[in-house]
């Protein structure tokens, strides 16, 4: 998921070309990231695969894994999705009935995706929490996944201008020195980078997995905390490393 720049050795001169690699960012985005007593009963899903600051679309095969954990306790989503395509691109859509006030974590397990430019497989267990009727309880539960953002500031209820604080964890554990890439949705395509270094930031942990970073703006952010799986997978009888993502999207409000 690291910008790449090729380099070659052309008749005695070096020739730099601009052609990186965008970063990728599992997604769950919901049409809001609170429900109030006078909203809808109802959270609209989607799951993407997706380049979120270029807006740019990859393909996302069905989840291996999707659901919400409330309470403690896990609720499968798989049998509800309905594949949507966006710019050409699979993505996913469900639809949540609200029963129960609480803290909805929903999760997702993509398959395995093959980026050629970087020669491995990409894995991004992806969350996004919904805090429902303000009962704020859970909203910092594990789900559980190999590679997981907990969150140490609440991920709801945020103005652009707060910090935000995570911990990640890769098999359960604090995982230090850990690259956390962090994304703006530009679903609306206003917001221009004025370089490539300002597409995707960079922040890593420290020796608790501890992260914190600033949300400058309005919308929804993303946090990919990377790291190299112990374990390799095979493309045309050849092992490729694994790249896995733990990524977890937070909203932030505009101040009135």
């Amino acid at each position: 998921m690291k910008r790449l720049v090729l380099a070659a050795l052309l008749t005695g001169a070096w020739l730099v070309g601009a052609q990186p690699a965008l970063a990728h960012f599992g997604m769950i985005i919901p049409d809001r990231p609170l429900v109030e007593k006078e909203d809808p009963k109802t959270i609209n899903l989607q799951f993407r695969f997706w380049h979120p600051m270029e807006n740019q679309g990859l393909e996302l095969g069905k989840p291996q894994e999707a659901g919400y954990m409330l309470g403690g306790q896990k609720h499968d989503l798989l049998a509800s999705l309905k594949e949507v395509k966006v710019q050409g691109h699979a993505t996913w859509a469900a639809s949540l009935p609200i029963k129960k006030p609480g803290d909805y974590i929903f999760y997702m397990t993509p398959p395995p995706y093959f980026e050629p430019a970087e020669d491995k497989f990409i894995i991004h267990y992806t969350k996004t929490v919904v805090g429902v009727l303000n009962k704020q309880e859970g909203w910092d539960n594990p789900v559980g996944q190999k590679m997981e953002i907990i969150p140490v500031t609440r991920p709801y209820g945020l103005y652009a201008g707060n910090t935000f604080s995570g911990q990640v964890l890769f098999k359960g554990k604090p995982l230090a020195n850990s690259e956390v890439e962090v994304e703006f949705f530009n679903a609306d395509g206003k917001r221009k980078a004025p370089g490539e270094a300002y597409v995707a930031q960079v922040v890593k942990t420290d020796a608790n997995g501890l992260f914190t970073w600033g949300l400058p703006w309005p919308g929804w952010w993303g946090f990919a905390a990377l790291t190299e799986d112990t374990q390799t997978m095979k493309k045309d009888g050849k092992d490729k490393k694994v790249e896995l993502g733990g990524v977890l999207w937070v909203y932030a409000h505009g101040q009135n």
